[in-house]
């Protein structure tokens, strides 16, 4: 028998009853070894044979409940493929079905409730009850969404695939925003529905599954769900005034008027970009119209009585008065359009907004991508192919050299070619395939809003409050624990932010209750400069790098040391931070460090764990950040979003 010569009873049982004896001996002898005798008393017997009962009897509810939650797994892809085809009337046909099959998958969870009090099995039972519960408040969630929605399936084209026949695509978002005024009075239920499944989510311990017995899979596939759903519970609830106030924002019941600044990011300020050119959407039940775009030079001369410029644009701009275009001076975005606002509310060309959107050229770029790379405006066609000429896209050195290049002669509203351009996409946007383009346009405006290539500052007090949460309106944070923020505004009148390549390394050294930080920054600029002489019609892209940048660490830190600089960095408050100012300048085809040693505030010393928020620049790519301690590198990542770093001393 499978390696043993034999297995024999040492005493004969037949001659002796079981309640006769004191101990029962079993004896196994392997071929080659030695007797191995496992002695059981009378009453270790008798448990022996109960929990191997109790296994035998827990094995057919255990299957049958395994077998159950198969079958609500396969519900639930079922839901989750209709609704990938958006076909909303299978998808709740499939709800209805999946809650039921979820259902009956607890009540068989419950024959196995004993396992709830063994240790160590227990807590695979509790992990089990908790994502089932989850479950049916998620399908709960759906359910509510969908049924709000329901009614106007077919002129949605919500139906499954190719549905959608009747009118234009103008009159599909015209139900979009109808559809979602039905929506939102019902997502008060939704947040609830996803907090009930939220609480459940967190009793959920990832960590009982531990890779080298069950792989990694399941592990990470837990914790990613519970990632998932606090975020999506956190963003639901916190963003519930936006949700409601958002049919009102598409105008549904009346046109709003948003004001939409281009920032153009090679020319990098303090909120993404040089204010260059603007537009006025009017937004009727959801459809764009653009009813006038123009140069921001001419909305600039509209306005009187401009107030003083800060001292900084007075120094390194020599300008006295603050122009509409160089008002983004807070890195907080809606601090700088308060400004802007300000000074619109004068200008002779205003018109009445409800709030102001800035794009960047990050946005341009991404969805003419989409749109077949391909848009011409005016007789020239913009791509995002790479130009050998600036190491671009072609888009960028097209509108740089439509806009930027001296000409002999009068240019009329040389940068509306921005709005002209703006309106283009949107046409083109609306008259191709929804199928198509819309999935991938909506996916992208929520990445680049996600990387702050747009920034929104909502008259709605509510709304706005709802896009703060959302970390859409370029706020400069409070947090409790270690803060960085590294702002730059280039004045070489330059694109150098073209051509400019930056790294940042944090070190820290913790010294008993005292935390030394070294900020240090590293540009690099491998492009030669460019022809920057205005008689001879030179485009001006790459020129020395004049930049103010302003360092934002935590309020109360003190500056110990810098090097790097155009003279002595300086420090100030704002925003509830303390800052470090100064100037840098690198040139074309040179290399230059910031370096800044300050001593972070005593209240941080004892933080455990000890955390950190890294704030991005609007307007900027994905610059290399590390996390270094003594020297030694912990980490290293792509500033491609605010990010939130623990720092193990």
């Amino acid at each position: 028998m499978g390696g043993f010569d034999k297995i024999e009873f040492a005493q004969p049982v037949a001659k002796e009853s079981l309640t006769d004896k004191k101990d029962t001996n079993f004896t196994m002898t392997k071929r080659g070894s030695k007797k191995f005798k496992l002695k059981l008393s009378r009453k270790g017997f008798i448990i022996l044979s109960i929990i191997i009962g109790l296994f035998i009897l827990a094995g057919i509810p255990a299957f049958a409940t395994y077998k159950s939650a198969l079958k609500t797994y396969r519900d639930i892809k079922l839901v989750s493929a209709s609704l990938k085809t958006q076909n909303i009337e299978q998808a709740s046909e499939q709800i209805i079905q999946t809650k039921k099959d979820l259902q009956e998958t607890q009540k068989k969870l419950g024959y196995l409730v004993p396992f709830k009090f063994i240790p160590v099995i227990s807590f695979y039972y509790n992990d089990v009850e908790h994502l089932l519960k989850a479950g049916d408040h998620g399908l709960d969630t759906a359910a509510i969404a969908i049924d709000a929605v329901k009614p106007y399936a077919d002129l949605l084209g919500l139906k499954g695939a190719g549905s959608f026949t009747g009118g234009s695509a103008e009159d599909r978002i015209r139900t979009a925003v109808l559809a979602a005024s039905k929506i939102t009075p019902q997502i008060d239920k939704i947040g609830e529905s996803l907090s009930l499944a939220n609480e459940e989510m967190k009793k959920v311990n990832p960590d009982h599954y531990p890779s080298f017995i069950f792989g990694k899979k399941i592990n990470t596939t837990l914790t990613l769900a519970k990632q998932t759903t606090d975020q999506l519970t956190t963003g639901i609830v916190e963003a519930k005034p936006l949700i409601k106030a958002l049919p009102s924002l598409l105008g549904e019941k009346e046109d709003k008027k948003y004001l939409v600044l281009f920032q153009n990011d090679k020319e990098l300020r303090p909120t993404g970009g040089f204010m260059t050119a603007y537009a006025i959407f009017r937004v009727e039940k959801g459809v764009i119209h653009i009813d006038r775009s123009d140069d921001i030079y001419n909305l600039d001369n509209s306005v009187p009585n401009k107030p003083k410029a800060p001292a900084f644009l007075q120094q390194y701009l020599k300008v006295s008065a603050l122009n509409l275009r160089d008002s983004n001076v807070s890195p907080d975005f809606v601090e700088s359009m308060k400004t802007f606002r300000s000074m619109y509310e004068r200008a002779g060309q205003r018109t009445d907004i409800d709030g102001i959107i800035a794009l960047d050229t990050y946005v341009l770029v991404d969805t003419i991508k989409i749109l077949d790379d391909q848009v011409t405006v005016g007789g020239v066609t913009f791509t995002t192919k790479n130009d050998p000429r600036c190491d671009c896209p072609q888009v960028i050195y097209a509108l740089e050299d439509n806009v930027s290049r001296p000409v002999n002669y009068v240019k009329e509203a040389r940068k509306s070619i921005l709005g002209d351009l703006l309106s283009t996409i949107m046409t083109k946007a609306l008259s191709s395939s929804p199928k198509i383009y819309w999935g991938p346009l909506f996916q992208t405006l929520i990445e680049d809003t996600a990387e702050k290539h747009v920034l929104f500052y909502l008259y709605d007090e509510d709304a706005q409050s709802g896009i703060e949460s959302l970390n859409a309106a370029g706020r400069i944070k409070d947090f409790d624990g270690d803060y960085l923020h590294i702002n730059e505004a280039n004045l070489s009148g330059a694109k150098v932010n073209i051509f400019m390549q930056q790294q940042v390394d944090n070190n820290y050294e913790f010294k008993g209750n005292e935390i030394l930080k070294t900020v240090t920054i590293h540009y690099k600029n491998p492009y030669p400069p460019s022809d920057c002489n205005l008689e001879r019609g030179g485009l001006c892209l790459n020129a020395e790098y004049r930049d103010w940048i302003r360092v934002y660490v935590p309020k109360g830190s003190e500056l110990i040391d810098s090097s790097g600089a155009t003279g002595k960095l300086k420090n100030y408050e704002d925003l509830g931070k303390t800052y470090f100012e100064g100037l840098m300048t690198v040139r074309p085809q040179g290399v230059a460090t910031l370096t800044i040693t300050y001593k972070l505030p005593s209240s941080l010393s004892g933080k455990s764990p000890f955390k950190a928020l890294i704030q991005k620049q609007p307007g900027t790519d994905s610059p290399e950040y590390k996390t270094m301690i003594n020297g030694k590198t912990k980490e290293v990542f792509k500033l491609s979003t605010d990010k939130e770093v623990v720092v193990k001393k």
